[in-house]
């Protein structure tokens, strides 16, 4: 028996350090970026650090679960790589019909399966559509670079998405390479950068719809097109690990997009786009937001919803243990005038701001478009929402606003431990228009309004 256990030691010793070497001769890990951006990359321990500090029962415990993600591969497992289907990762070659059959290849096979984009290449691949259901337990070990054409004229079917994962139940999509979106082209095509053109759709990079148990992990996404990664129709979503960047100013690039998607965890990720870090629309029950880093961006926000006077539901939204740097909003729900439904049951808490412009705001009155919006009575109701030890900076004067509508007042908002100074520790401000209010603790700045109730 000892001897027996000794033999199982080794190969899972020697298992672990093939594995982690094979990983460190791949992409960079994205901590090294944050580590030149002066965050510090021991706030995102790897798995593998957690393994190195383990004492010696722990060890097959861990094996198991590494096992289990796909990390260490049984041996029925199946391993599918996309260059045994004549993919390259030349710049000169495109690579999307050897994705698809590898896909194809893995997803009807039986059993565990690993899908392999190899390291040291980067494959430059059209809009693809992986289609479920499969037959088999998929994992996508993406140790390479996938890169998106850059001809807008590939995306004529389809403007709004790039890589999409439909109906791809139990998937595991990890390994630490890259997706790059390439989005330049379209930055510079968008209306918003240049008003002159008409507005038109952009592709998301990473989508996954009506999926369920999913994991993605470990993985850089860059410059899309538009959003990053959207999240639409799915259910049980764990996404951790993740480092998601695009330039300051380019247009739309949400960093995570959450939509009609039901219990959905998002963790350890570091965020650096140029629009919200995660928003959270319609339809979404159940969402954690946890030790994420978010800037630049538009901060974390809830919508917006009801625009065009459609009905608009979110609930059960945590967000804890977030840190925000020289973000154009900090934690913010926007609803338009003239919709209906609610958002309700929202945590806010444990965020640190460092020069966030807006830092916490509800926008009841929200209008994102040239000419003003027109005065409407009906709202999306704003209801049981809670702040709780929030602290850091703001870049305006005004710190904490809250906007809401006549009609609809703000209802159940809670402020706990909330202190919030100028940049250059001078007095903020705070504005409450409509809203039912109660603090506990110290609050700072205060507001200064007739609708406030204290306790």
């Amino acid at each position: 028996m000892g001897g027996k256990f000794s033999q199982l030691f080794i190969i899972i010793i020697f298992s672990l350090f093939s594995r982690y070497n094979s990983l460190e001769d791949g992409p960079t890990p994205y901590f090294e970026d944050v580590v030149s951006a002066g965050y510090d990359p021991q706030a995102y321990p790897s798995y593998f650090t957690t393994i190195q500090h383990a004492n010696f029962e722990d060890l097959i415990s861990q094996t198991n679960q590494l096992q289990t993600l796909g990390i260490i591969t049984s041996p029925s497992t199946k391993t599918v790589n996309v260059d045994d289907f004549g993919a390259t990762g030349d710049d000169a070659n495109d690579d999307t019909q050897a994705f698809v059959k590898a896909w194809e290849e893995a997803c009807s096979s039986k059993g565990e399966v690993v899908l392999e984009v190899p390291q040291g290449k980067c494959y430059q691949l059209k809009p693809i559509r992986f289609s479920g259901p499969c037959k088999s337990n998929l994992t996508l070990q993406i140790y390479g670079c996938m890169e998106a054409s850059n001809d807008m004229c590939d995306y004529m079917e389809d403007r709004r998405h790039w890589l999409v994962f439909d109906e791809a139940d139990n998937l595991l999509i990890q390994g630490g390479g890259y997706i790059n979106g390439n989005g330049m082209i379209w930055w510079q095509n968008s209306c918003k950068i240049n008003k002159d053109l008409p507005c038109k759709d952009a592709p998301t990079a990473l989508s996954f719809y009506k999926s369920k148990n999913l994991m993605v992990q470990n993985l850089n996404i860059q410059d899309a097109q538009q959003i990053h990664v959207s999240f639409e129709k799915c259910n049980n979503v764990q996404a951790s690990g993740l480092t998601v960047t695009a330039p300051e100013k380019s247009p739309n690039t949400d960093g995570i997009h959450v939509s009609h998607t039901q219990n959905i965890r998002i963790t350890d990720s570091i965020i650096a786009t140029g629009d919200d870090c995660i928003s959270i629309v319609s339809g979404s029950q159940n969402v954690q937001a946890l030790n994420i880093t978010c800037g630049p961006g538009h901060g974390i926000s809830i919508g917006s919803l009801g625009s065009k006077h459609s009905k608009a539901d979110v609930s059960g939204v945590t967000v804890d243990g977030a840190k925000l740097f020289g973000t154009t909003n900090g934690v913010r729900i926007k609803t338009w005038q003239g919709g209906s439904g609610s958002a309700s049951h929202i945590n806010f808490q444990n965020i640190e701001m460092f020069n966030v412009s807006n830092p916490i705001i509800i926008d009841q009155n929200y209008c994102d478009q040239d000419k003003p919006c027109k005065k409407q009575s009906s709202a999306v109701k704003v209801k049981s929402v809670v702040y709780k030890n929030i602290k850091g900076t703001s870049a305006s004067e005004l710190a904490i606003k809250f906007d809401c509508s006549k009609t609809h007042p703000c209802q159940g908002i809670f402020l706990q431990d909330v202190c919030l100074q100028k940049q250059g520790d001078t007095t903020a401000k705070a504005i409450c228009n409509n809203v039912e209010l109660s603090e506990m603790g110290i609050v700072c700045p205060r507001c200064k309004c007739m609708s406030i109730t204290e306790s």
